[in-house]
């Protein structure tokens, strides 16, 4: 479990007053260290992984959760030597969560109870957090106390995940979809139009990696800010309308995306519930990749032209805190960030931003508006990561206001 909400347990007399609540004594006592916290005993059922547990309390029925279903449950962590490192019974709220967004002692354990079911667990560092996790996680082999208070099925796989069917529709770029519920109304999204879906996604082999449904709170994002096929894909769709893609590698996150993300073609039901379309977002200037002759340029390498010329004298210091609306793109004419197309100005303190845009925003007034062209030294540098443009950036900036 997360170890970010870490509770410190109180001792009293008759209750614990939590959050304005009251924990009863009886509740007070689940969250003490077992006797046997330290090691499972030897009538503990254990697992080939090296899982261990024993049944405190018989659950109802015979349905258990899967790997990939929402459960909502209370449990108490401690370490082998008892000390109590998170709770959601000294908080007095269950959690919910992905059987598969937990520790791999979590996601396998879970799955061997049914609802009303408390079991305690003896996890080992390696389907834990590890020996020594750092950033606060308790290390070693955990003990913990669950009991499993409701869980929700996941979507189940279609029976054609692996492969899109000949009946489905095919774009030049390999894209295959079929409509599984019309939508209505005939309006369609545009690349950067904002949209709201519902969706589950598969690997082929049928494994659920994302799912807006289990989550039970549907997604809001700009298309042109996802993985390619769905920017694609979602523009072809109606409002109601649900479709089924098949998107392959190449428009998804490669055969060698990032970190934990999904490979090779992967299988999505989306439901489009609605969309706004902004105003389109600026265009790259002819100039964006490299400063005209007639441009400004200081001793540090940064290059400027006034494009629209503001009111009054009064320029930004160093440390002012200053309003502006502007769009980056890098040097081949991409846009990596805009508050023109969110329609939202961006506020902050001229010593927090990078070390282009302190030294230029000093050079304007209020009303102005300017382009820049930021050597990489004064940008993020040349390879930043991180999701970062990386040499030369090109910026229009509008001062709307010195706070």
């Amino acid at each position: 479990m997360k170890t970010q909400n870490k509770c410190i347990l109180a001792a009293c007399l008759s209750a614990v007053v939590l959050s304005g609540s009251l924990m009863t004594m009886a509740e007070a006592q689940d969250t003490k260290a077992p006797e046997n916290v330290a090691a499972a005993p030897a009538a503990a059922q254990k697992t080939q992984s090296g899982l261990a547990s024993i049944i405190l309390k018989e659950g109802t029925g015979g349905e258990k959760p899967s790997a990939s279903d929402k459960v909502t449950v209370h449990y108490t962590g401690w370490t082998t030597d008892g000390k109590m490192f998170d709770s959601s019974v000294e908080r007095g709220t269950p959690a919910t969560f992905g059987l598969n967004q937990v520790i791999k002692g979590w996601t396998e354990g879970l799955q061997l109870m049914v609802e009303g079911e408390k079991r305690r667990f003896w996890i080992p560092a390696d389907l834990a957090y590890g020996e020594n996790p750092g950033s606060g996680r308790p290390g070693g082999t955990l003990c913990f106390d669950v009991e499993l208070l409701s869980f929700v099925g996941s979507p189940k796989a279609p029976a054609d995940v692996a492969a899109a069917p000949a009946d489905a529709q095919k774009t030049d770029s390999g894209l295959a979809s079929k409509v599984l519920t019309k939508g209505k109304g005939g309006e369609k999204p545009q690349e950067h139009s904002v949209v709201t879906v519902h969706y589950s996604g598969w690997t082929t082999d049928g494994n659920l990696f994302d799912s807006s449904v289990v989550r039970d709170a549907p997604a809001t994002f700009p298309l042109n800010r996802v993985i390619a096929g769905w920017t694609e894909g979602v523009q072809l769709m109606e409002i109601g309308e649900q479709r089924r893609f098949w998107i392959p590698a190449d428009l998804a996150y490669g055969e060698d995306g990032p970190p934990g993300a999904p490979k090779g073609t992967l299988c999505f039901d989306v439901e489009l519930l609605s969309f706004e379309t902004p105003p389109p977002p600026p265009k790259a200037p002819a100039d964006v990749a490299a400063a005209p002759a007639d441009a400004e340029t200081t001793q540090s390498g940064l290059s400027s032209k006034v494009i629209k010329k503001g009111s009054g004298s009064k320029k930004p210091g160093a440390e002012s805190t200053v309003e502006v609306h502007y769009t980056g793109w890098t040097t081949d004419g991409k846009m990596f960030d805009s508050s023109v197309e969110r329609g939202q100005t961006a506020t902050f303190p001229l010593n927090q931003v990078i070390a282009g845009w302190t030294e230029g925003l000093q050079l304007m007034v209020e009303g102005e508006q300017r382009r820049f062209w930021i050597p990489a030294d004064l940008a993020y540098g040349e390879n930043p990561g991180g999701g970062r443009p990386g040499g030369m950036l090109c910026f229009d900036v509008e001062l709307v206001s010195i706070k």
